[in-house]
């Protein structure tokens, strides 16, 4: 098996069970970065109660949605964005970023960044980060498109070192998919400053957090006439009406915000010794819930023989530029799950 046949995204269960050879009962996915603990009650019991919703045409302006985020971070409704997923609105990015000129572009990095800029035929200038993922010093250029946390290795950039660089582009796009998952996200992330900077994009994900990556729910704060632009490039109904209600209800849920980052403190800390102390195995620094690790056996050769003799997934990174078979990543998963995969990985080393 090539790395050209593998799949280039997490989360491909319909391929990880062909491998397997197992039910999807049977495969446990840590290749996809989702939060175990989700769900919110709350919108389990809400989604029993919204049939009415498929009956009607959604709001192509997201007006609840909008209000109730507003609220949630404390920024104007008039500049927020709901999108279907935060892939939708990745395009939209690159759209903008092709229309300002050269985009400087930090590698490796997600893989949508790349396919977003070439579908509008952007001028790209890569620049590799440093060894520990770091930024090294960038050219000029017009726009800069970047992950906070970085992805896959969830490094994550300091708000200060962000403005520093916001000052020196026309545009500035922050993917901050994963940015719920931190503690005191709002001394990292940057999505209260785009009042003040107006060439700045704050994108988010709604699906990774809340645990609802087939309802397809992301958003963009960015300056309102920017976001007007974008609204009239796009579908009029790109968000559906049952993840609009369902992510007013999960952004109500505030004890589960509070579950989720106390379990992954514990949980993530916990998963990072295990996996250190197995031989051959370096846990890279990050901050996200999912890991990065380098290895001495081919994450390729690990990923298949986890599948076909444990049924776990796990994620290489050869579809990340400049990294190859020698890293992969996992997702935080519940004890129980990591556990699992601690026993796994051991016998496949060993």
């Amino acid at each position: 098996m090539q790395p050209n046949d593998l799949p280039s995204h997490g989360g491909d269960r319909h391929w990880a069970l062909q491998t397997a050879g197992c039910t999807l009962q049977e495969l446990i996915d840590f290749s996809a970065n989702i939060n175990p603990l989700g769900p919110p009650a709350a919108v389990l019991d809400a989604w029993q109660e919204s049939t009415e919703m498929l009956l009607h045409y959604p709001d192509p302006e997201c007006r609840e949605l909008r209000r109730a985020l507003g609220k949630h971070l404390e920024v104007d409704p008039e500049g927020i964005l709901c999108g279907n997923g935060e892939a939708e609105l990745l395009t939209w990015a690159g759209r903008e970023c092709a229309q300002h000129g050269t985009t400087i572009l930090p590698v490796p990095t997600f893989g949508d960044h790349t396919r977003a800029l070439a579908a509008f035929g952007a001028r790209v200038h890569k620049v590799a980060l440093n060894e520990d993922f770091s930024l090294p010093p960038l050219p000029d250029g017009d726009a800069l498109l970047l992950a906070n946390p970085h992805n896959p290795s969830g490094k994550l950039y300091s708000a200060s070192e962000l403005l520093v660089l916001a000052e020196r582009f026309a545009l500035v796009v922050l993917d901050e998919a994963f940015m719920d998952f931190i503690e005191h996200s709002n001394e990292h992330s940057l999505i209260r400053r785009v009042q003040q900077c107006t060439h700045l994009v704050v994108l988010r994900s709604m699906t990774k957090f809340y645990s609802l990556p087939g309802l397809r729910l992301g958003y963009a704060v960015l300056d309102p006439e920017l976001a007007r632009r974008w609204q009239g490039w796009r579908d009029p109904w790109s968000v559906n009406g049952l993840a609009q209600h369902l992510g007013v209800i999960a952004l109500s849920d505030v004890d589960f915000h509070t579950r989720t980052r106390t379990w992954l403190a514990c949980a993530r800390a916990r998963l990072v010794e295990e996996l250190a102390a197995l031989p051959g195995l370096e846990v890279l620094p990050g901050a996200a819930n999912f890991l990065l690790v380098r290895t001495k056996v081919s994450a390729v050769y690990l990923q298949r023989e986890l599948l076909s003799r444990h049924r776990l997934f796990i994620r290489h990174c050869t579809s990340y530029e400049g990294m190859g078979e020698r890293y992969f990543r996992v997702a935080v998963r519940s004890d129980a799950d990591n556990a699992r995969l601690v026993s796994a990985l051991a016998e496949v080393l060993g």
